[in-house]
């Protein structure tokens, strides 16, 4: 019986986990009997409409439904509606329980519940446009006297109250970009280039072309107090003299990204701009991790992120981790208790989530009660989710007393069970900053609202405050970034690991081929402003080229081999042909490559009637072999049984004594045969995640056609010896790249990217 009673809490357990819950979320839902045969019946009902694969945000509408609704029927009715996707977000079901509560009597009008809770209504960009112009407008006045202390969450709560059943997430990014059109234009001034020996280097140019808009505008170190908003204290003056003691007035910035996911694109730019702000001017530039979430951490995370970090071309001043200081945290959440400035709160997670949340009934509680109970909670006196340390301000988007210090019984990386309560971004990223005597904290948009509190913080404890400055984020369409949905498409084999090169997390991208350079060379010229830059893959492709056509040195590879004879070729035995690595510029040298009587040449490359405009070699239309110094003329096309043309015989004639041809095609021979694989966009659509694009969930806009494997394509001698991450130009076909997957018998290449488009080339 034990063993059975084991056997189905495993069982439920993996069904909660699949659906988004934390382990210890599922534990805890376990304990609950009556709530967890609710769940298990709504996402076993949920699992029959949509498959095994339900995402987070179909799993947290799961668990509030069979948390709130005691009647199994109306707890399947609303299933129901979830399962078919009509019903899809928080305020939808906060509308369908409110309906389901105000009609307790059967039977319920499926028309009269569809209206009030918005099935069926599909809130376009453009009404969402128009809407959240509308309220930015109204407050315009506001947005330019009181520029980023004015609270945008108003403009969210009465967009939101303008279209009911809308997006959050969308409104909140239109929110987010018209209030800064709203707001006045930085007035820009030229900063004047580092200057090293007398001469502005060239990097030290391209970096400092980064910096437009906001980031001109940004403070001297130790000049903290001059900028807008920043709050001055009786200590201030005081505070910023030890810091300067400390720093010498060198710039101090950080990249602190979380150790549970690897970097992507984003990142990059978030690196860039960290990184070479600080080399710009002089400075250092800390990689820390924030590590406060023990439950997604992971070594290979750690080892991951400082090696894309070294492999852009940065050496971080130091690796530092937030669990470094968890013991000054805990004494500074102490101080911020003692100061009357933090409580201990028994809200639960579900109560003080959204933008109005009921005030904390223990608000106001006696500091030496707080004192005693967050005491408790280090003690694991507490289960999870039964006590939270609160800090006492109001942020700038409305929300109110954010959470400090949360208790979660899951040891750290590296700390081990020293603790069990573990502090949260909102309280450890400023202290860390201050710890760390950062300059500038550079952080992407979404942060603005963190921005008052990060000040409140340091100043609340009388600690030196840094200031933060947000810019946009960069983003690529065609594409997903997020750490959850890269989790699925690994999972459910769209593509093979986090490194996958149809991805663009910076591991796929090295897979692929990319150049650091090129990758840098492109958040260059995104630049850094406040808005958010949204940027099609073929500008960074543009910048791949731009670099590989300087560093991969040309050979001639066949995909699609056709064999080709040559009856009259000219030497009893193989040739060898110089080939310039780098044909516009021949002094960095040449390879040779044999010539002999059997070539291989592209299928596509022959034609036995040619077409109008057809430039290759076709019957009475010779064709010259790249390189060789010859021309080629068919003589007799052999195909197998089945009509398919399987090799050619032809004739050769010097160059210089035949007519020039219309065109010079690629070839190879005593070839290597070795694996390509061929990519292309791993979406259809532009935007993947957005549901008016795909309603069906970026799961389902999977491309078909994203890799084709080419077995055994053939390359030529030039390449032998060629490590992982080696790049090469096949002449007229891309750029490629030596993949990880390559053994000692097989090269396996993968295309980087294509060549140019040429429009005149046939």
């Amino acid at each position: 019986m034990a063993a059975m009673a084991a056997t189905e809490e495993a069982e439920a357990l993996d069904l909660f986990t699949g659906i988004g819950l934390t382990e210890a979320k599922a534990r805890e839902t376990l304990r609950n009997a009556a709530l967890s045969a609710q769940l298990r019946q709504a996402v076993l009902q949920a699992r029959a409409a949509l498959g095994s694969g339900l995402d987070k945000a179909t799993g947290a509408l799961l668990y509030n439904a069979a948390a709130r609704l005691r009647d199994p029927d109306r707890l399947a009715f609303v299933v129901g509606y979830i399962g078919r996707r009509e019903i899809r977000t928080d305020q939808q079901l906060g509308a369908a329980l409110q309906y389901l509560r105000s009609h307790p009597l059967e039977p319920l009008e499926p028309a009269d519940f569809e209206r009030a809770c918005g099935v069926g209504v599909r809130v376009s960009p453009e009404q969402i446009e128009e809407a959240v112009e509308a309220v930015v407008s109204r407050h315009r006045e506001e947005l330019l006297a009181e520029r980023y202390h004015f609270n945008t969450g108003l403009l969210m709560a009465e967009a939101r109250s303008r279209l009911q059943w809308a997006d959050g997430k969308s409104i909140k990014n239109e929110v987010d970009l018209q209030a800064a059109k709203a707001r006045p234009a930085p007035v820009e001034k030229q900063k004047a280039p580092v200057v090293e020996n007398g001469e502005v280097g060239t990097e030290t140019k391209s970096l400092l072309e980064q910096l437009r808009g906001e980031a001109l505008k940004f403070h001297k170190p130790g000049e903290n107090y001059k900028t807008e908003g920043y709050v001055v204290t009786p200590n201030t003056m005081a505070l910023l003299k030890q810091h300067l003691a400390v720093t010498g007035g060198q710039v101090r910035t950080r990249f602190p990204p979380e150790p549970n996911g690897i970097l992507h694109i984003g990142h990059a730019k978030a690196i860039n701009f960290n990184f070479g702000y600080a080399k710009a001017n002089g400075g250092i530039c800390f990689l820390r991790y924030d590590d406060t979430n023990p439950e997604k951490e992971e070594e290979k995370y750690f080892t991951a992120i400082r090696e894309m970090v070294e492999w852009l071309g940065y050496q971080p001043y130091a690796v530092t981790h937030a669990s470094d200081y968890f013991d000054q945290l805990y004494t500074w959440a102490l101080e911020l208790i003692r100061r009357g400035q933090a409580y201990v709160c028994h809200q639960k997670v579900e109560e003080i989530k959204g933008h109005n949340p009921p005030p904390s009934p223990w608000r106001d509680r006696p500091m030496e009660e707080s004192l005693v109970l967050f005491e408790d909670m280090r003690k694991g006196k507490f289960g999870e989710g039964e006590a939270t340390l609160r800090m006492k301000l109001v942020m700038e988007d409305g929300k109110m007393d954010p959470v400090a210090y949360r208790v979660k019984f899951t040891p750290h990386h590296r700390t081990g069970d020293k603790w069990c309560i573990y502090p949260t971004y909102d309280y450890t990223h400023c202290l860390c900053d201050s710890i760390e005597h950062i300059t500038h904290s550079l952080c992407t948009k979404e942060f603005q609202a963190r921005r008052s509190s990060y000040f409140w913080l340091c100043n609340a404890l009388d600690v030196y405050c840094p200031v933060q400055w947000e810019y946009g984020r960069l983003n690529l369409l065609y594409t997903v970034v997020s750490k959850r949905k890269i989790i699925r498409l690994v999972e459910t084999g769209a593509v093979r690991d986090w490194d996958d090169p149809r991805l663009f997390t910076l591991t796929a991208l090295r897979r692929r081929g990319f150049p650091p350079e090129a990758i840098n060379n492109f958040c260059a010229r995104v630049g850094v402003t406040v808005a958010q830059a949204t940027m099609e893959p073929h500008l960074l492709e543009a910048c791949v080229r731009d670099v590989l056509n300087e560093q991969a040195p040309r050979a001639m590879a066949v995909l699609e081999p056709l064999k080709v004879t040559i009856t009259n070729f000219p030497a009893p035995q193989a040739i060898d042909v110089l080939v310039p690595n780098f044909p516009a510029d021949e002094s960095r040298g040449f390879h040779k490559v044999p010539f002999q009587s059997v070539v291989y040449i592209e299928e596509t490359d022959f034609k036995e009637e040619a077409d109008r405009g057809y430039k290759r070699l076709a019957l009475g239309q010779p064709v010259g072999l790249r390189h060789t110094g010859y021309v080629i003329a068919v003589q007799n096309v052999i195909k197998d049984a089945r009509g398919c043309v399987i090799e050619l015989e032809v004739t050769c004639t010097k160059s210089d004594a035949a007519e020039k041809p219309k065109a010079f095609i690629h070839w190879v021979s005593e070839p290597r045969v070795c694996e390509v694989r061929l990519y292309e966009r791993l979406f259809l659509h532009k935007n993947p995640e957005d549901p008016s694009e795909v309603p069906g969930g970026f799961l389902s806009d999977l491309n078909p056609d994203s890799l084709r494997v080419v077995d055994n394509a053939l390359v030529d001698s030039s390449v032998l010896g060629a490590r992982p991450f080696d790049k090469f130009q096949f002449e007229r076909l891309g750029y490629f790249s030596v993949d990880p997957d390559s053994t000692d018998s097989k090269l396996v290449f993968n295309r980087t990217v294509t060549l140019k488009e040429d429009p005149g080339k046939a």
